[in-house]
């Protein structure tokens, strides 16, 4: 089984995620939050998948899609590090910075 972790960033991005969207649809936060854990799973397994962004990050962060998210991380840490679980369409270059 292939592992993974989440900084206390990620995972308050992921709370967040979920629960804005559990506002609408129970259901609908259900299955997002498993995509979420799968499609990170697979990254544990594969973490080579990844997007290098230098134009978001100076360091050996991968990038993700999924929906209009971004998984963001380390792709040589073992277990796989998940830094954050952003919006594409927040200020990402803006947040990276601001956690260092």
């Amino acid at each position: 089984m292939s592992r993974f972790v989440l900084t206390l960033d990620a995972s308050e991005d992921l709370r967040e995620i979920i629960e804005f969207i559990r506002e609408d649809s129970p259901n609908a936060a259900r299955r997002v939050l498993q995509k979420f854990r799968e499609t990170m799973g697979k990254l544990a397994r594969m973490p080579g998948m990844g997007h290098l962004r230098q134009d978001l990050a100076d360091e050996s962060l991968r990038f993700w899609p999924i929906y209009s998210y971004l998984i963001i991380f380390r792709p040589e840490t073992k277990p796989l590090e998940i830094v954050r679980v952003l919006r594409g369409s927040r200020d990402v270059l803006n947040i990276l910075q601001s956690n260092r």
